[in-house]
């Protein structure tokens, strides 16, 4: 079995399915992106992973473990955590509290501190910015706040929620750089984007996401030279 696994889940907001029976895995040490347009499911999968959504029926497997039926907080420390869509920092609490309070379920205080300075060390300007309060920084900041209060949880899998969403180019592609340093310190990423030509650069493999059902999944070489997804995705 794969690190993470997705069998046949389906969910529902109310009595409408909006997730069909989808089937996605990803192994340790991948960053795997998820594609699609606005209400193909896409995010609607990485909070039932995360345990804010309860499936209506099927399994997710993370690490041979079955979290179908998991509240979310054991679920965070078995190692998942999420930066959601929108980055939604505390705005009246400083950087560097709002990063303590990704580390709620932490209990070794040293361990957390060497986390905080690592992630200073990926995103500088959070450290100039640390007694400034979150909802005073710019999107591109409170976008790298976001990811490193996910990272405080020291997380095995990472799921990263349109981290590209609202930001300048040059953003972008800082932001991007930063998920690669992260994977590359041996933590594995599901990665949900809107700018597919970055995501599938990234990544290794890719699903495309239409409706609640995944329609494609191949290597993202292969996604990247597909014509279709060129056409629906990549401008042509």
């Amino acid at each position: 079995m794969a690190f993470l696994t997705l069998s046949n889940l389906s969910v529902c907001y109310g009595n409408v399915e909006v997730l069909h029976g989808i089937n996605l895995s990803v192994e340790e040490g991948e960053i795997v992106t998820i594609l699609g347009s606005n209400g193909a499911g896409k995010s609607t999968t990485l909070l039932t992973i995360s345990g804010l959504l309860s499936p209506r029926s099927g399994n997710i497997f993370f690490n041979g473990k079955d979290l179908t039926a998991m509240p979310s907080h054991e679920i965070v420390g078995l190692g998942i955590a999420q930066s959601p869509e929108g980055r939604r920092v505390f705005s009246t609490l400083t950087v560097l509290n709002n990063l303590r309070l990704g580390a709620y379920s932490v209990t070794n205080r040293q361990k957390s501190q060497k986390t905080i300075e690592w992630i200073y060390e990926l995103f500088p300007r959070l450290y100039e910015r640390r007694n400034q309060l979150a909802g005073t920084l710019s999107g591109g900041e409170q976008q790298m706040l976001a990811i490193g209060r996910a990272l405080m949880a020291e997380p095995r899998l990472l799921l990263l929620d349109e981290p590209s969403l609202g930001l300048a180019p040059l953003l972008v592609s800082s932001i991007f750089s930063t998920i690669r340093a992260v994977n590359k310190k041996g933590v594995t990423v599901l990665l949900v984007e809107q700018n597919a030509n970055a995501a599938l650069k990234l990544a290794k493999r890719g699903y495309v996401l239409e409706t609640g059902r995944v329609v494609l999944e191949d290597t993202a070489e292969r996604l990247l030279s597909n014509p279709s997804v060129r056409e629906a995705y990549l401008g042509g």
